[in-house]
């Protein structure tokens, strides 16, 4: 499982593998641009930097996978959830879909519960757990932030592996 904010292109792996072996569906209203792989080939063979740049993205997409797997395998369920939380103020951030510490979660909690390997029965105790103690505060599905430093703390949030080139988010 991975989550895409939109505006990330996604799914440049089929470049080098023959066969597509997971499906991609869109959780929220979208536009998609489909690109004919022979097309893209023929861009990438002929543009260094676009193939740089393709790389690039395909590296940071397994980077995020391997951060997800150490998420899910290593951390109790509070620091999963916090470290999610905080991939998300990330990347929406940069996104331009949110300020530095409120935004729309944007996937249920039922999806949310698969991400971090979690049943949504726990996931929904969590988050209450979590408000209570002021790490975040929850409005439907709006998430605010009130402390980041606390929050990354719980969670051992490094956005190292996001690999950004971006201002960190403001303490």
């Amino acid at each position: 499982m991975s989550i895409h904010i939109p505006g990330e292109a996604l799914d440049f792996q089929h470049l080098f593998l023959d066969v597509a072996d997971h499906s991609i569906q869109m959780l929220t209203r979208g536009e998609v641009a489909l690109i004919a792989m022979r097309d893209l080939q023929a861009a990438v063979e002929g543009n260094p930097s676009l193939n740089r740049a393709i790389t690039r993205r395909i590296l940071v997409e397994a980077s995020i996978f391997r951060e997800w797997v150490l998420n899910v395998g290593r951390r109790d369920a509070r620091s999963r959830m916090a470290h999610l939380l905080c991939e998300f103020a990330i990347r929406l951030r940069v996104a331009g879909m949110t300020g530095d510490h409120a935004y729309e979660l944007p996937i249920t909690q039922e999806q949310f519960a698969d991400a971090v390997g979690l049943t949504s029965v726990h996931v929904n105790r969590t988050l209450r757990s979590m408000s209570a103690q002021g790490f975040v505060v929850r409005d439907r599905r709006t998430i605010f932030i009130p402390s980041w430093q606390r929050l990354a703390e719980i969670a051992d949030f490094n956005e190292r592996y996001l690999h950004l080139r971006t201002e960190p988010l403001s303490r």
